[in-house]
């Protein structure tokens, strides 16, 4: 036998005991991180982790900050994303030295480097054995150690910003406590900022956002029993559960989410709006769902005092004529709430020589009116404007017919290239020393005379000397062409033929549109695209393959125009207007047939199957929905805004891609974060459809002011064969009852919940030119969501079949053959 070795035993001994040490103490941190007890704090880096690792509370600084602030974050997620912090108006400049803990009272506190006290719950609470525990629904909750079934304190109740799921938003009518959002100040500021939403305190049940806690400028309408009466696209939102309560005590309005899985939260943010953000994981960023109000321009005093949106321009915000930003490095930060200043004041008032020049006015067009307007009748403009030259408070007037309007003191919430009916010409008052004086404009006129003749000689015989080059090579005629024949245009010149574009035809996911006339007096729809961030070669290369894409029911791309930030796309011109404004629409005498209707119903089918599977790139449109499907002066229908949605390889079956789309057309799978197909664009073809054949909005509100899910009346009618209740009402009937049946039925197979059940759009070109028979397809989950009587009838699985070839499947799966 060999006797021990003592050194190599007592080497084991002591690394055994070592190791037992660790595991004791990494069970006992274990235990405790997500929890402060009495005596003991949390300082520096030291964190919190909910017992599930959803979330984190710790130290941390936003931005670009220098300061510290104890607030709760995601743990799960690469983006730093603050859901509530605690001292957000009073931060700390040091976090090694400062201390969240439980105090003698009970109480939660956080003492700076200092030892005095910056943050407290300040909950009245008898018994001083408490404990602060982090929750895994990111609720940080204080309770009694002796009770944990007690809460005393939390988080959920005095929110910051953002609304998590489970979360409420009301008052308490006991306590008079109210559980409301308030706006970060900026982008690096979790102090309250000027934007906030909470319950109307007079007691109805709808919500109002709120800027500087005085003026209500958006409303969610009241409750009915399932949605907010302005807020349709909650009936959209199946993923989610919403629920408001009133009772004895409370008031307040709260929502769940169906799957785990799903990290969502809702924003009060710096810009006004109200957000529904959901990550998505495959792409690593925030995407935006819904948001309220819905431009951003109607957000109360964006821009601040003497600062003018433009919803077509991005930043949104300028300084008007005259006047600077107050703060610059404010506005870097998305805090506007200072507005601009005068760059030189006015000389009203002023007891100078009697050479000192007056004000003038200077000519703003198609602006909306600020508020806070004085009108009075007068004779003619130049009363108007003396009235407002002779008061020292004017700052702008306005005049249409006599009504004389007069604005005194700061300039709020003006809008640029506005045309509501609370908008004109506004004539902003400006000193004298903006203008030129007459004497220099005499001598810039002489010179700009002097100048253009110069200029004008030097043209001609520039311009001569090209014609004269161009006829020796035979070119003369040709127009100059760029990107594969697509005509390269100059921002100028797009200006001028749109006359600075001021008649807008409409907006799709990616900008504005406006009308425009060529020198040949082609007319042009031209394409403004906002917040396009890509470079100028990523931006000729994407328009380069739009170009060659044309079939007759695509919209055909005649040229760009990329100059600095400028990035605009020219399209042909469609005299018929969107699908959006002939469907949707209130006059007996301009309804569209129903063969007109169908057509364009297969026109679009082919339009979607050329971008699937003929074009070189299997091309996802994204966005498929009435607004950007275009209609010729026949009629025929074409999709706009295809050339800008995602492109998808031939040797990849998907792609992971930002969200995008319009609420209510999009696919499941969009929600969910999952990486998505053509199928997409199968989903949102079907929910257009059921609007085609319906001629009315899947959300809407009856005349009882209940919600309305046409999908769900529509699937009901078909299994009940009730087609001729799915119809559009104007129509009167006259339809082909079998081509309304097919129509219905490709609806529903289109918007099945799982994607490999939907047709491909090519299937679904075959079923509506009669070449595929089809079947009653099943009821999707989503849609037996909405109905409750739906939940009890059984479907069996049916399938498409090629002409009467039927298909044998399973009766007991939902899933279904396509073919």
């Amino acid at each position: 036998m060999v006797p021990p070795n003592p050194p190599l035993l007592l080497y084991h001994m002591s690394l055994s005991l070592l190791l037992l040490l660790f595991l004791l103490v990494s069970k006992q941190a274990s235990s405790a991180s997500n929890a402060i007890s009495l005596n003991q704090s949390l300082s520096g880096k030291q964190k919190l982790v909910s017992e599930g690792s959803n979330f984190v509370l710790g130290f941390f600084q936003p931005g670009n900050s220098s300061y510290y602030y104890i607030g709760i974050w995601y743990n799960k997620i690469s983006q730093l994303t603050p859901v509530w912090v605690a001292n957000r108006d009073a931060p700390i400049t040091e976090p090694t030295t400062a201390e969240l803990k439980i105090c003698s009272d009970g109480n939660l506190v956080l003492l700076d480097q200092s030892n005095s006290r910056v943050w407290s719950t300040d909950a009245n609470i008898t018994s001083n054995n408490t404990v602060a525990v982090l929750l895994d629904a990111g609720n940080f909750v204080l309770k009694d150690a002796s009770n944990p079934n007690k809460t005393l304190w939390q988080s959920f109740d005095h929110q910051t910003d953002t609304w998590l799921p489970g979360g409420k938003l009301g008052v308490n009518k006991f306590t008079g406590q109210i559980q409301h959002l308030t706006s970060w100040k900026s982008l690096d500021d979790p102090s309250p900022g000027i934007y906030s939403l909470g319950i109307d305190p007079n007691g109805s049940s709808q919500y109002f956002t709120v800027w500087n806690n005085s003026v209500n400028y958006w409303s969610s309408g009241i409750w009915n029993g399932e949605i907010f009466t302005a807020v349709p696209e909650m009936m959209s939102h199946y993923l989610y559960s919403f629920q408001y309560v009133s009772s004895d005590t409370e008031r307040y309005f709260t929502y769940t989410v169906q799957s785990s899985d799903i990290i969502t939260r809702f924003v009060m943010g710096i810009s006004g709006q109200i957000q529904q953000l959901t990550w998505v994981e495959n792409s690593q960023e925030w995407i935006l769902l819904w948001s309220q109000p819905k431009q951003q321009c109607q957000a109360f005093a964006l821009c601040g005092p003497y600062g003018s949106c433009n919803e077509n321009a991005y930043p949104f915000c300028t300084c008007i004529k005259g006047f600077r930003e107050q703060s610059p490095a404010d506005w870097a930060l998305g805090d506007r709430t200072r507005g601009c200043v005068r760059k030189t004041k006015l000389q009203c008032g002023k007891n100078n020589s009697s050479r000192q020049k007056k004000d003038r006015f200077f000519t703003m067009s198609n602006m909306r009116f600020p508020d806070n307007m004085q009108t009075f009748q007068v004779g003619c403009a130049s009363k108007c404007e003396l009235a407002c030259l002779n008061n020292c408070s004017c700052n702008a007037y306005s005049f249409s017919g006599r009504a004389c309007s007069l604005w005194y003191g700061d300039l709020l919430n003006l809008q640029e290239m506005y045309t509501g009916p609370s908008g004109g010409t506004l004539f902003l008052r400006l000193s004298a020393s903006e203008f030129r004086s007459p004497r220099k404009e005499k001598r810039v006129v002489i010179i700009e005379i002097a100048c253009s003749i110069i200029g004008t000689s030097a043209l001609l015989a520039i311009i001569y000397l090209l014609i004269w080059t161009r006829k020796r090579k035979g070119m003369m005629g040709i127009p100059e062409s760029a990107e594969g024949g697509l005509i390269a245009f100059r921002y100028n010149d797009l200006r001028r033929m749109s006359n600075n574009f001021s008649e807008k035809l409409g907006e799709g996911g990616f900008g504005s549109v406006f009308k425009g006339v060529m020198q040949d007096s082609k007319v042009i729809a031209i394409k403004k695209l906002e917040r396009y961030s890509q470079g100028e070669k990523q931006f000729r290369s994407e328009v380069s393959t739009i170009g060659i894409v044309q079939h007759s029911n695509l919209v055909r791309l005649h040229g760009f125009c990329s100059e600095g930030n400028n990035r605009l796309l020219v399209y042909e011109y469609m005299p018929n207007g969107s699908l959006n404004t002939q469907l949707f629409h209130n006059n007996p005498n301009n309804v569209l047939n129903w063969k007109r209707r169908y057509q364009i119903a297969l026109g679009i089918a082919r339009g979607l199957t050329y971008l699937h599977d003929h074009c070189r790139d299997c091309i996802i449109h994204c966005d498929v929905k009435p607004e950007n499907v275009l209609l010729d002066a026949s009629f025929a229908p074409k999709l706009a805004d295809f050339g800008l949605a995602k492109l998808l390889g031939r040797d990849a079956s998907r792609v992971l891609t930002t969200m995008r789309g319009t609420i209510g057309y999009l696919a499941p799978e969009w929600i969910s974060g999952s990486a998505i197909t053509a199928k997409a664009d199968v989903y949102s073809y079907g929910m257009m459809l059921f609007e085609i054949i319906s001629g009315r909005r899947n959300f809407e509100q009856t005349d009882d002011q209940k919600p309305r899910f046409f999908p769900t009346l529509a699937a009901r009618k078909l299994v009940d064969g009730d087609v001729t209740g799915i119809l559009d009402q104007r129509l009167e009937g006259d339809a082909k009852l079998e081509e309304v049946i097919r129509a219905c039925k490709v609806a529903v197979w289109c918007i099945q919940d799982d994607e490999n059940c939907r047709p491909t759009m090519g299937q679904v070109v075959q079923i509506l030119e009669e070449v595929l028979e089809v079947n009653m397809p099943p009821i999707p989950q989503a849609l037996q969501m909405f109905d409750e009587n739906l939940g009890t009838v059984v479907f069996s699985e049916l399938s498409l079949n090629r002409s009467s070839e039927v298909k044998e499947t399973s009766s007991t799966s939902a899933t279904g053959s396509l073919l």
